[in-house]
């Protein structure tokens, strides 16, 4: 079978196309420009890959060989659904979907059992620590993390591998697209506005997601969020079980969390005693952008609702003390208009903020574009009488460094993508 893959070179496509490759298939794609990790694809052996998204180079590729199966994001469908590429396999009756039907379609080809890391905060860490597990311990898995780290490829197919670990996005109501075998939940809170228009849409979801699932090990909390109780295939575990920290010392109380998460999930699976696997999860490197160190003194974290901003204050904090300075870039003006009451008193503990202009995308019109200004008068008396609007430029980097010189922790709380405040702080200040 020959996949197309559009947008090869995105975190979310990108890794599900190695697996594809890895697991056999005939693999081709494009993508809107070139980058490190399109020449890396090309590396692992996926070389027809077209650069530019017009109907002459997917009509080339389909000349080659035939194109049985064309995989897109939810981002293309939804910003451009008559894509040049899209009307082109229309007429060419050549089969379209999203990333999801296709890893199922893999999933039940290879016979892989599906370990589903689903909720609002903490999916892509427990993913990662989920990997890094197996590594450790020797057991072969195949797998998508949607993150780059020092231990694991973010996609990767083994023909001896039972199991597959994957990150079940809400977004777009893409994790009802599977009937895992375990689910781990990491955690709910209402997120997605624009897919959920009310908590209870949301939560309703999640629900839906549970009972698609062989089994559930979930928290305590959500539990009572979601109204469900345990039963023969649902674990609820206590958020304020004290063995959390004194069995772990992996830095960051949500950290701690997500492994204890982990390890009680896996445990029954992998059956070796629980202290072994906590070990391993004690030694977990971290992946990018989740409190990654560009320099000393200086981190970026992908924290962009207020349950991951606080975790990554509170990591912060166990890090540095009081001294700790953020630096906010907003993840969508829509989400910003969403969590405008919790930013209230989101950072009243910091030592200094910086607010710059939120990243934009997906956004909605009709709302009022909120500027670092808009967003100072939103704070606490308290907290506005320490922050600073900002822009990404020579005044914002100056301040950084005097920081870092008086010995202060500058997190940037960042979207990331193209021109963020992630991208800048790597120019700026990566080695």
């Amino acid at each position: 079978m020959h996949i197309f893959f559009s947008g090869i070179g995105g975190t979310g496509i990108g890794p599900l196309a190695l697996v594809a490759k890895q697991a056999g298939y005939d693999v081709s794609g494009s993508d809107k420009q070139d980058s490190q990790y399109v020449a890396y694809l090309r590396s692992q052996g996926i070389t027809d890959i077209t650069i530019g998204q017009t109907t002459e180079g997917i009509a080339a590729v389909h000349d080659r060989a035939p194109i049985d199966w064309y995989v897109y994001s939810s981002a293309v469908a939804i910003e451009q659904p008559n894509a040049p590429e899209f009307v082109f396999c229309r007429e060419q009756n050549i089969h379209m979907s999203k990333r999801d039907e296709l890893l199922n379609q893999i999933l039940q080809d290879k016979q892989l059992k599906l370990l589903a890391i689903a909720g609002t905060h903490g999916k892509t860490t427990t993913t990662a620590l989920t990997v890094w597990l197996f590594k450790q311990l020797g057991i072969p898995i195949s797998y998508i993390l949607p993150a780059k780290s020092s231990f694991a490829d973010m996609g990767a197919y083994d023909k001896d591998a039972e199991y597959f670990v994957y990150e079940c996005d809400e977004f777009d109501r893409n994790f009802l697209s599977f009937e895992p075998y375990l689910s781990l939940i990491t955690g709910v809170d209402w997120d997605h506005p624009d897919i959920y228009p009310t908590r209870d849409d949301y939560n309703a979801a999640f629900r839906e997601f549970l009972e698609q699932s062989r089994q559930v090990v979930l928290w305590q909390s959500d539990a009572d969020r979601l109204e469900v109780e345990a039963t023969g295939n649902i674990q609820i575990l206590d958020d304020a079980d004290a063995a959390i920290h004194t069995s772990l010392i992996l830095p960051g109380l949500v950290n701690r969390q997500n492994a204890w998460l982990v390890a009680q999930s896996l445990q029954p699976i992998i059956n070796k005693p629980l202290a072994d696997l906590l070990k391993h999860l004690d030694t977990f490197p971290g992946v990018t952008r989740r409190f990654e160190q560009i320099t000393t003194g200086l981190y970026t974290d992908y924290a962009h609702t207020p349950p991951k901003i606080r975790g990554a204050l509170q990591l912060a904090r166990e890090v540095a003390g009081e001294d700790v300075v953020v630096v906010y870039e907003g993840l969508h003006n829509t989400r910003q208009h969403f969590i405008k009451d919790e930013l209230h008193n989101l950072f009243d503990n910091v030592k200094h903020l910086y607010i710059v202009p939120s990243y934009l995308a997906r956004e909605d019109p009709s709302l009022k574009l909120l500027t670092p200004d808009d967003l100072k008068l939103l704070l606490s008396a308290e907290a506005q009488t320490l922050t600073d609007p900002a822009s990404l430029g020579p005044e914002l980097r100056q301040a950084i460094i005097d920081h870092l010189e008086a010995g202060d922790t500058v997190l940037c709380i960042s979207a990331g993508g193209g021109k963020s405040l992630d991208e800048w702080v790597r120019k700026e200040f990566a080695a």
